[in-house]
């Protein structure tokens, strides 16, 4: 593990999540071989992660302060610029390592030193991370205090019409094809469980039109997104005529069927004593009884 390093970012061993044997659901090395394959041509399919940053770079243009030291927390091929910042980046795959000039590792074996940065950007890849808790909370121990989180991923009910689809096809024998997702309100929940101060988990839905499903499966094999779940059963070439029929049936008048992706994005800042803090138990000056009765 560990290939290339970019900025100032210190390399220490890699630190490991504080869970306790959290279950592996994600075969790491088909995680990486899947990057791999996508990483030379992934500049053709990148219309996801750019709707993604393109969301997290609005929400970072109201915060009035300025980051110099920046982890890319699963960089893909490098294409978060934040100019006047130094920009540490790290992806699970070989391919976009290199690309990007950064590290190759897993999000939730982070090879940083704590206090390393002061914003930590991560755009596209949390849904695939074995161990989303502990990703989170290294996130959170390698920014300094004050330091900021983002991060964008595809959540729950994203590919509802390939999902319906395919348990269509296989309705007498259904086979799990889509891993497990989070939804924005466990996303929230994460962020409060990782030591995250101020969380704010939000949604936002995109659809994309698609002539066909074998062009959908292009996209999600294109942008590394296909199905990561171990010993998964084979897809058969019968059960995938079934799902592209079915998927044909949902096509609107022009012959083009809508897919959903559920874009979950997650902001939280590291503990610092200049937050704002929530009032002390009992200070109140007037009682909630009080401020609900009727004026006259």
């Amino acid at each position: 593990m560990g290939l290339l390093v970019v900025g100032s970012a210190t390399l220490h061993k890699p630190r490991v999540s504080d869970s306790e044997n959290p279950p592996e659901i994600f075969p790491r090395a088909t995680r990486r071989s899947r990057r791999d394959r996508a990483a030379p041509d992934f500049v053709g399919f990148a219309f996801l992660r750019e709707h993604m940053l393109d969301g997290l770079l609005e929400r970072l243009d109201g915060v009035k302060r300025e980051f110099r030291d920046v982890l890319d927390l699963g960089s893909f091929a490098g294409d978060l610029q934040l100019p006047g910042a130094r920009i540490a980046r790290l992806d699970a795959g070989f391919g976009f390592a290199k690309a990007a000039g950064g590290v190759q590792a897993d999000e939730d074996r982070l090879p940083f030193a704590d206090a390393s940065f002061d914003l930590v950007v991560s755009v596209g890849v949390l849904d695939q991370v074995n161990d989303v808790p502990g990703a989170l909370a290294l996130a959170r121990r390698v920014l300094r205090p004050d330091g900021l989180f983002l991060a964008a991923f595809a959540g729950a009910g994203t590919l509802a019409t390939l999902r319906a689809c395919l348990r269509e096809a296989e309705a007498d024998r259904p086979a799990a094809r889509l891993h497990p997702q989070i939804d924005v309100r466990a996303g929230g929940d994460l962020l409060t469980r990782a030591g995250f101060a101020l969380p704010v988990a939000d949604v936002e839905t995109l659809m994309v039109r698609y002539a066909g499903l074998p062009n959908l499966l292009r996209d999600l094999r294109g942008m590394a997104a296909t199905n990561l779940l171990s010993n998964p059963a084979p897809l058969t070439r019968d059960t995938l005529v079934r799902a592209s029929a079915a998927f044909a049936d949902r096509a609107e008048p022009d012959g083009r069927t809508p897919e959903r992706f559920e874009i979950v994005y997650l902001t939280g800042w590291a503990p610092d004593a200049s937050q704002p803090q929530p009032a002390r138990r009992g200070s109140a000056t007037a009682s909630l009884a009080d401020a609900l009765k009727p004026k006259h």
